[in-house]
């Protein structure tokens, strides 16, 4: 890194440091009323229930409204910090039948914010990853600014400690760190992946053309998204894409491009069970039940305009039309054509060159079944549980792949001392990601403490014209997710609140297709959530995008943003042009 570079990073981190002491001790978080609607019934003993991750909760200590301490009204009469957070409430509302008034259930939740200091945090990391191309400093640095914010200044004990202790972190370091960083420390130790790179190029790949378009058809059949398309079509198709020259910064555009776009318009899989959670408005009658919803979902993916531009775009790209690529991914091809390197002069890629070399012991000969079956079990074991139990079980499909790679080797006469050594150098090659991984999920969380997103979406009003509505909740939810570093963390935040407000802009401004507005605007959150995600660096798909390619992660975020912006911006004047010619 250039020196100027490291000096400015150090200028700007000092000041972000000393703007967080001044948020913590000068700025009053401005407390929020938020109401969450679900969807609500009475069980055989009469007890009000609800729904939610699939599991019956029953509600308690129902109030009047008017008597709830989380209300707006008391919220912005106290200076303090409420001593109540949640609260069910009846709630009087109008049933738009001869103006007769009802009472429905709602969740009412006191959130905060900081105004545009809440999204502070994650904009020093995403500064500095630009600036300084280290995620590691980058993240730490926005860590700890966020932590400041917070007041929590033992920022090992109060902010590190707990976040690595919660479920999602043991997951990454179970899933990405030992089973998958063995997985493919054990295809190099015994050569199984240069094996089906080489069959592969012998009867199918030709070239690089070919190696992105087998890619790029990969990720339309692994539909399930995020992580789990990410990983598997990374791990399947960086033996060929390498063989055959294939740039590391086109390879994991096409791969984290036709991860989530995928998922969202091919949707045969747990996003519309999560997403339509947040889709209940009382009083719609064709939102009313889970089915409705679910329906719901299927009925608006004609509208998913930027999953489909973005496929397209990575269909153009495989086939070598670089015109939408933009300079960076065009230059990483010409570069590969010249001078045969798949990396930039100053990559640094985010898997270690154990995952990459292959170290197989004299003697041992691999066949290609020892990278089919696996990765065949892996796929079978994923697929039977999601229609099994309802949702893949991504751990429990690693690990088969895992102990059957490991159990052919050691059937083929492979040394046990041999096999670990494989092992260990994978869980070598893939540690830094993982923390990484790790130091993202920190600062997401640390953002959404913050609240940044919730004051994204109070900035909104009912009195802006409905043919704006679109692109205004497009460009909050890719704030947002960007932001933070998840489309699914973006849908919870933004769904409950948007999905209300467009259904009122419908009735308050006359529009003569409400349905069919609600459809566009439930497209732009979820398109715009997807976007800002694929394009964040602090997005575990991203950063697992970069991994299992061998790119570099700043190179691999600059280069996917121009395409995806690309995308993004013809799916904003798709939807803009839907809401005044259809509805």
């Amino acid at each position: 890194m250039p020196s100027v570079n490291k000096q400015f990073t150090l200028i700007l981190f000092v000041i972000s440091i000393i703007a967080a002491f001044y948020v913590n001790y000068r700025i009053a978080p401005t407390w929020v009323e938020s109401q969450l609607r679900y969807e609500t019934y009475t069980d055989n003993q009469g007890n009000w229930m609800y729904q939610s991750a699939g599991k019956p909760i029953k509600i308690e200590n129902i109030v009047d409204y008017n008597r709830s301490p989380v209300r707006q009204s008391i919220l912005d009469g106290s200076n303090k910090e409420p001593e109540l957070k949640q609260q069910w409430v009846w709630l009087a509302t109008d049933s738009g039948i001869d103006s007769q008034v009802k009472n429905e259930l709602v969740l009412l939740k006191a959130d905060f914010h900081y105004g545009l200091w809440s999204l502070l945090p994650a904009i020093i990391a995403i500064l500095l990853c630009l600036l300084s191309k280290e995620p590691l400093i980058a993240l730490l640095s926005g860590i700890i600014v966020g932590a400041i914010m917070m007041g929590q200044f033992d920022i090992i004990n109060q902010v590190l400690i707990p976040s690595i202790g919660t479920t999602s972190a043991a997951s990454i370091l179970i899933l990405y760190l030992w089973l998958l960083g063995g997985l493919m420390g054990i295809w190099a130790k015994t050569g199984a992946a240069q094996v089906f790179a080489d069959y592969m190029s012998q009867h199918y790949v030709k070239g690089p053309r070919s190696a992105k378009l087998v890619a790029w058809f990969l990720g339309i059949i692994f539909f399930q998204g995020g992580t789990m398309s990410t990983v598997l079509v990374g791990t399947t198709v960086k033996p060929i894409a390498d063989k055959a020259k294939v740039s590391h910064e086109e390879l994991s555009y096409v791969v984290d491009s036709t991860a989530s776009p995928v998922a969202a318009l091919i949707a045969f899989n747990a996003w519309p069970a999560y997403v339509q959670a947040f889709l209940f408005i009382p009083g719609v009658a064709f939102l009313a039940t889970e089915s409705d919803r679910v329906a719901f979902f299927f009925a608006s993916v004609p509208f998913s305009f930027y999953a489909i531009f973005a496929i397209i775009g990575t269909l153009l790209l495989s086939l070598n039309i670089t015109k939408f690529s933009g300079p960076l991914l065009k230059n990483a091809r010409i570069r590969v054509e010249k001078s045969g390197e798949l990396d930039g002069p100053n990559a640094h890629p985010v898997s270690a060159k154990e995952l990459h070399a292959n170290d197989v012991p004299p003697g041992y000969q691999a066949h290609i079944l020892e990278f089919l079956l696996p990765l065949g079990s892996l796929i079978l074991v994923a697929v039977v549980s999601h229609i099994v139990l309802g949702s893949p079980q991504i751990h429990w499909a690693f690990s088969c792949a895992l102990l059957l790679a490991a159990g052919i080797a050691l059937f083929k006469g492979m040394k046990v001392k041999q096999l670990l050594d494989g092992f260990g150098n994978g869980l070598k090659g893939v540690v830094v990601a993982s923390v990484i991984l790790m130091l993202a999920l920190t600062i997401g969380l640390i953002s959404k403490q913050l609240g940044g997103g919730i004051y994204l979406v109070e900035s909104l009003g009912e009195q802006i014209p409905y043919w704006s509505l679109p692109i205004i909740l497009q460009l909050m939810t890719m704030l947002i997710a960007f932001s933070t570093g998840t489309s699914w963390g973006t849908y919870a935040i933004a769904f409950p609140l948007a999905m209300p407000l467009a259904w009122s802009i419908a009735q308050t401004q006359g529009l003569a297709h409400p349905e069919l507005y609600l459809m566009i605007c439930f497209a732009t959150v979820l398109n715009g959530s997807v976007y800002g995600d694929q394009c964040s660096p602090i997005s575990d798909t991203t950063i697992l995008s970069a991994m299992t390619t061998g790119c570099d992660l700043m190179d691999h975020v600059k280069s996917q943003i121009v395409p995806a912006s690309y995308a993004a911006m013809l799916a904003g004047l798709c939807w803009t042009l839907s809401v005044v010619l259809l509805t």
